[in-house]
């Protein structure tokens, strides 16, 4: 019996759950960003860079997951043992999770950062930063996930 099937589970839990993060976080701040490009349809460059910063999380889970298919042996080589395919499915929860929670929150970041930009367009670098502090936990998540895939495959589990 190999881990295959916790392997793909895992890879296919960081994809989705990292990318509804996303999905909702960025379909939140386009809405928001709809409203201020009816009013003034020259704001579109700021409006677009705000509305994709919660887009990084599901970029994140499909790393991880193209990864975990790489070294899982679900694209050619060995097949992990039941051991290693539960360390990629534990490795995935943590961009999968950590993904969607901060998708979530950076989206909603990001509809308050294209409303202060609306207000005043000076206001754009404040809102980026702000926006942008959300990020590093999508990043520590994602590290973490990076870490225990790349290990997996040398333990003997």
């Amino acid at each position: 019996m190999n881990g295959i099937f916790f392997a793909l589970l895992g890879a296919s839990l960081a994809t989705a759950l990292a990318g509804f993060g996303s999905a909702k976080g960025v379909g939140g701040a386009a809405q928001a960003a709809m409203g201020v490009l009816s009013e003034d349809s020259s704001q579109f460059g700021k409006m677009l860079v705000l509305t994709l910063l919660p887009g990084t999380q599901g970029l994140y889970g499909f790393i991880v997951s193209f990864l975990i298919l790489v070294s899982g042996g679900v694209l050619g080589g060995d097949m992990p043992t039941v051991g290693q395919g539960l360390a990629y499915l534990a490795a995935s929860l943590a961009i999968g999770i950590g993904g969607m929670v901060s998708g979530f929150a950076q989206g909603r970041a990001a509809v308050s950062g294209i409303a202060l930009s609306a207000k005043d367009s000076s206001n754009f670098s404040k809102a980026m930063v702000s926006i942008t502090l959300v990020e590093i936990y999508a990043l520590l998540a994602f590290i973490v996930s990076l870490l225990v895939v790349i290990t997996i495959p040398s333990l003997n589990i």
